[in-house]
């Protein structure tokens, strides 16, 4: 084992490590973990049933001209910790269908639980930060939902919301769906593990500092364009984390290459900064992947060579080296323990926004010694699209 470890260690070179992130994060702005990630898209109804049929969340909420609401349609889809809204305008005007217009569907609010929504707002927007919406109650018949918004990169929004004195599924103006269809089983994704943003060339550090001055989050590790390249592409990569580690957001922008990098492409179709992936954790990676696949989940592939060099490279990892290759899953060891990954192809027709799948055993990291191999996968699929 002390040879595999050292082979991880190997693994993390040109990337900086800081072990003592979470206890440098500043803690004025407590936060309880990823409250909720809000899609605005073409067509909530649509969304609500590829969501539940294909990845198994229940639909447990419902906003819409029924409940009153006349300007927008939402589902609020459920799997464990994981809470996803689907929202779509009902009209050609307005925010939401500017910005679907604009981006296709995608990430317009990556929401954190707070106990004090006017605290986590007074305290960012006296740092800098943007205000989106001012702190506000809105009352229901099953309470109060307090809530408040300010900008990050791009048009993406960071809700703060307390839901200490509201008992309904969601939110004021939602109503529950009492008898839902039943969800698709078999997979097991249990919370939302990290959130990837993409940035234009150069902005990346100006967020970094805009989550460290402005939320108080530490830098967890830094990737720089000699870890994640190819032949022909690269970007650079900081992970910013907040001070319980619940929430981690690596934030990544383009370097130069001969040619396309995937995240000038991401910049390119969805027209300004957003969220590129959201990366869900299980506890199943294999059972999950082979029935996600059965639905027709679309993977990423790696070419047979990669899987001739991982044993070497990282040693056991509870799962047949044969196994893997069949489901298309990637690994990586670090000094801290092993994971297990998987990325989809995107899942919307622009070549955007999409899922990463991870089962974490010790390792915090994200994949380094993957990132090459999935840079060139990628790289294939992006020379399909004729976009290299």
């Amino acid at each position: 084992m002390t040879d595999t470890l050292a082979r991880g260690a190997a693994n993390q070179a040109g990337a900086v490590i800081n072990p003592n992130a979470a206890a440098e994060a500043q803690d004025f702005l407590p936060l309880n973990g990823i409250d909720h990630v809000e899609f605005w898209v073409g067509n909530a109804k649509q969304a609500a049933h590829y969501y539940r049929t294909l990845w198994g969340f229940t639909p447990v909420a419902y906003a819409g001209l029924e409940t009153g609401v006349r300007d927008r349609s939402s589902f609020v889809m459920v799997q464990n910790d994981i809470r996803f809204v689907f929202t779509a305008p009902l009209s050609n005007s307005g925010e939401i269908a500017e910005h679907v217009a604009e981006h296709g569907d995608g990430v317009r609010d990556i929401a954190f639980a707070v106990d004090d929504v006017e605290s986590a707002w007074r305290e960012t927007t006296s740092r800098g930060a943007t205000s989106a919406l001012e702190p506000t109650e809105s009352e229901g018949t099953k309470g109060t939902l307090r809530r408040s918004s300010i900008r990050t990169y791009g048009d993406v929004v960071h809700s703060f919301v307390d839901r200490s004195d509201y008992n309904g599924a969601f939110a004021p103006g939602y109503h529950r769906i009492k008898s839902p269809a039943p969800a698709a089983t078999g997979q097991v994704l249990l919370e939302v593990d990290h959130c990837v943003g993409n940035v234009a060339l150069g902005d990346m550090n100006r967020f970094v500092d805009f989550y460290k001055d402005v939320l108080g989050f530490a830098q967890l590790i830094h990737y720089d364009d000699k870890v994640i390249h190819t032949d022909y592409s690269a970007l650079m990569s900081k992970v910013m984390t907040n001070g319980n580690g619940r929430i981690k957001f690596p934030i990544n922008e383009p370097a130069a290459g001969k040619k396309k990098s995937q995240i000038q492409e991401f910049l390119d179709y969805y027209g300004t900064a957003g969220t590129q992936h959201i990366a869900l954790r299980t506890e199943d990676i294999v059972g999950t992947v082979r029935v996600l696949r059965e639905r027709g989940i679309e993977f990423l592939g790696m070419p047979h060579a990669y899987y001739e060099s991982l044993p070497d490279r990282v040693g056991d990892v509870g799962v047949p080296i044969d196994v893997l290759e069949e489901l298309g899953i990637e690994a990586d060891r670090d000094e801290e323990g092993y994971l297990l990954q998987i990325f989809t192809r995107p899942v919307q027709d622009r070549p955007t926004f999409f899922f990463e799948i991870i089962e974490r055993h010790g390792s915090r990291g994200f994949g380094v010694g993957n990132f090459k191999a999935l840079f060139e996968a990628i790289e294939i699929e992006q020379e399909r699209r004729g976009n290299l």
